[in-house]
């Protein structure tokens, strides 16, 4: 409770700041920044509204240079990033034209370290990219459709389990163009409270009527579920056309684990349909790297729609659908992203095959295999050392995303620049992409990490949280004392 008083006294002050610095803004007193009307323009319908840009003007630009850092060498367990500066608080940058070498990466999703500039993955698109080229100019309906696009989805349909599959470009756009094409008016969507951007974009796009439930909160889904079948749409008391249930398999900002076998007994009970999105689970999770459908041991028959990305344990771009031929076949017809979108690249096709490959152990060797249990053993190893330090830790001990939170808005830009000065990278998150008291830090861990990597980190988290607790305390004598 005393946490969450100070973190909204903390956001209370940045505010009372924000309205004063808009104060002196108005007069003139400060330098005006943001983007404003002409004068000319003021009797103009308004295109920037100030109040909405408040948060953004006077919380977000005091700690913009936590994000958007630019790097310039592969995204691996170490990368190099471009020094930059800052004269005015961050409402601009000016690089130095510095280097700074080997920053333990703990940021990027690369889970499987596939994402190198050297072995197989590599030689293997270069061969592709002087063969193909880089783009191929059409969408697959037309002069875009290529041998090694029909290898892929082959490949990722084995790769599942499922009787089919269609890869796309662009992972957001494979669930925000494609629920539209499944779902539309008349029907009803079940979704995660915490579910990704994408998915809610797409549920939105789709005319659907959307009814939220808890986050893995089963009671609160079966509710929905009964109260669906029961009632049936509004006003008319028709049933439903289709009722569709939305989770994720591992969640980004949470770094739990969907209850799987639960949530396909409800979807059975009430003759409902499942779509799992995989994004952060291919790959990442079971046995055999399959995700949550290998890690429960569950039949993939049972999911009706498989979502998944690329853009993360292959260390490539794209997404992919699986499912029944049928559902496969209807979207290559009527999904947008099948129809419009340029066919992917084919060197990043080749990313994806043979990385799939060294997954399911097709290229002759155990690498695939042994990323999978090397990622398994860091991610138990990385939680087990935090929490004996003593931070709160969200999530699944088998999830590789870590969340230790900070809660208060101070600590987002003390934690992510003091760990950039110890050569650590790391994304720091606060609201709106988090309940306003629930600030963290996001650590993504990946098999090409060492133990000895993953000891420094905890090490120099162990004396950043010894640091901001020292500071925390100042603050709650400084409370206390205001109080009394």
């Amino acid at each position: 409770m005393l946490v969450a008083v100070l973190t909204y006294v903390g956001y209370g002050v940045l505010t009372l700041f924000g309205y004063l610095r808009d104060f002196m803004r108005q007069w003139k007193i400060e330098k005006c920044q943001n983007a404003t009307e002409r004068e000319e323009q003021k009797d103009f319908v308004p295109l920037y509204q100030d109040f909405e840009n408040f948060y953004n003007r006077n919380l977000y630009m005091r700690i913009r240079d936590s994000w958007n850092r630019p790097i310039c060498s592969v995204p691996g367990a170490k990368v190099d990033m471009m020094e930059r500066v800052s004269h005015d608080y961050n409402w601009t940058f000016t690089y130095t034209g510095r280097v700074i070498k080997d920053i333990i990466n703990m940021g990027s999703y690369n889970y499987l370290g596939f994402a190198q500039k050297t072995g197989a993955c590599q030689e293997a698109a270069a061969k592709v990219l002087s063969q193909y080229g880089a783009g191929v100019c059409s969408t697959r309906q037309e002069m875009g459709n290529l041998d090694k696009h029909e290898e892929l989805e082959k490949l990722v349909a084995r790769f599942l389990g499922v009787e089919s599959a269609m890869a796309y470009g662009m992972g957001f756009a494979t669930n925000s163009m494609n629920i539209p094409a499944l779902v539309g008016k008349g029907c009803l969507i079940l979704s995660d409270e915490l579910n990704h951007a994408s998915l809610v974009l797409g549920a939105r796009l789709s005319g659907a009527t959307i009814r939220i439930f808890k986050h893995n909160n089963m009671q609160s889904l079966e509710k929905l579920l009964k109260d669906a079948i029961v009632h049936g749409q509004p006003r008319t008391r028709r049933p439903w056309k289709k009722i569709l249930i939305l989770v994720e398999g591992i969640y980004s900002m949470e770094g739990s684990i969907v209850r799987l076998p639960e949530v396909i007994a409800l979807k059975k009970k009430y003759k409902s349909y499942l779509y799992l999105d995989e994004a952060h689970s291919i790959g990442a999770l079971g046995p055999s790297g399959r995700g949550v459908v290998d890690y429960f041991g569950l039949n993939p028959e049972d999911v009706d729609v498989m979502m998944g990305t690329f853009t993360k344990s292959f260390g490539a771009a794209g997404g992919y659908i699986g499912g029944k031929k049928e559902l496969i076949d209807y979207l290559r017809t009527y999904s947008h992203s099948a129809a419009y979108a340029t066919s992917m690249s084919p060197p990043v096709v080749e990313q994806i095959i043979t990385s799939v490959k060294c997954i399911m152990g097709e290229d002759g060797t155990t690498i695939g295999r042994a990323r999978v249990q090397q990622l398994a053993e860091n991610t138990r190893y990385f939680r087990r050392r935090l929490k004996e330090m003593g931070f709160i830790i969200y999530g699944n001990e088998d999830s590789p995303v870590v969340p230790l939170m900070l809660y208060m808005p101070a600590k987002i830009g003390a934690f992510g620049r003091e760990m950039l000065k110890r050569n650590i990278g790391v994304v720091v998150v606060g609201f709106p992409a988090t309940p306003i008291i629930e600030s963290r830090a996001r650590f993504c861990l990946s098999a090409a990490h060492t133990k000895e990597m993953l000891d420094t980190v905890t090490l120099n988290c162990f004396h950043m949280g010894s640091l901001l607790k020292a500071l925390a305390d100042c603050a709650h004598t400084f409370v206390l004392f205001c109080f009394y």
